[in-house]
Formats: structure tokens, C-alpha cells, sequence
């Protein structure tokens, strides 16, 4: 298996684990960003396709935070009680973990390859994980304490990045 068949398997792995994510919350705001960042994963593999097929690259940059941000401010204005099951974090971390060797991963091989076009592919990718990243670390701390995290004014966790 050659490095972007690898990239598009390890892409597709992410869309499917958020996709299953998405699936057992009982969070729909949750929800809807998990499927958000499925969808950002098959956007990854599309990438990784065209590179592959050597077919000039078409998806634009996403905005991620800008539209989690919304989909927490929605929650914020419907807040109620928060339940979340301890276990919960445990699968929100590994998909941090997931993300930061994704990232790690892109990084390697724009170092590795010499071709201008597959490097800046590369660490447009990386950018992009790690973005999904620091949502995690959002959805983690929202988990883990969801009233302070909502009480906080203008949602500056997601400004930080």
C-alpha cells in the first residue's frame, strides 16, 4: 500500500469513527458537529483521491470552528441539564489521539516529499487536523463541565485558535 492509498484509508477510518460518534450521542447539537467533522474527513480522502489520480485539487478550506462555534452558541440558548456518560470521554479522547497522529502524519510527509504541490497538500491537511484537534479539546472540556463551559461569554475557547 502506497503513502496516499495509507492517508485515504487512515481519512476514511476518521469519517466513519465520527460518523458512529454522531450516531450514539444524545447530544443533537453533538451530533451535528461529529457529522461535521465526518463530513471534513471525506473531504480529507477526496483531497488524498485527487492527489493520487493527480487530478488538480477542488475542495476549499473549511471553517470548522467558526461553525462549531454557532452549533455551541445554539446549545447555549437551549441549555438545559447536560448528562453525559463518563465513558464518553475516553472515546471523545481517542478521537483527539486519532487526530493529532493524523496531523503528525501529514507533517512527516510534507518533510518527506519534494513535490511543492504534495507539500502544501500535506500541510494543509496537518492545519486542518489539528483544527479538529482543538475542537476535541472543546468537547472535552464541554463534556466534562458543560455549564461553565456554556456560562463562559462569547465562547473565547474557540476564539483561542
Amino acid at each position: 500500500m502506497n503513502i496516499l492509498e495509507f492517508a485515504m484509508e487512515k481519512e476514511k477510518f476518521s469519517k466513519d469513527y465520527y460518523r458512529r460518534l454522531a450516531d450514539r450521542s444524545t447530544s443533537k447539537g453533538l451530533m451535528e458537529i461529529f457529522n461535521m467533522l465526518a463530513d471534513e474527513e471525506a473531504k480529507h480522502y477526496k483531497i488524498i483521491k485527487q492527489l493520487k489520480d493527480k487530478v488538480p485539487e477542488t475542495a476549499a478550506d473549511t471553517d470548522v470552528l467558526s461553525d462549531a462555534k454557532d452549533i455551541f452558541k445554539r446549545m447555549r440558548e437551549n441549555a438545559g441539564e447536560f448528562n453525559f456518560d463518563e465513558n464518553e470521554l475516553g472515546i471523545y479522547k481517542k478521537a483527539q489521539d486519532i487526530e493529532k497522529e493524523s496531523r503528525e502524519f501529514y507533517l512527516e510527509k510534507a518533510s518527506q516529499v519534494d513535490d511543492p504541490y504534495q507539500k502544501r497538500i500535506f500541510r494543509r491537511l496537518a492545519a486542518e487536523e489539528k483544527k479538529h484537534f482543538f475542537l476535541l479539546d472543546n468537547i472535552i472540556e464541554f463534556v466534562s463541565r458543560p455549564q461553565q463551559w456554556l456560562e463562559n461569554a462569547e465562547f473565547v475557547h474557540l476564539d483561542e485558535y
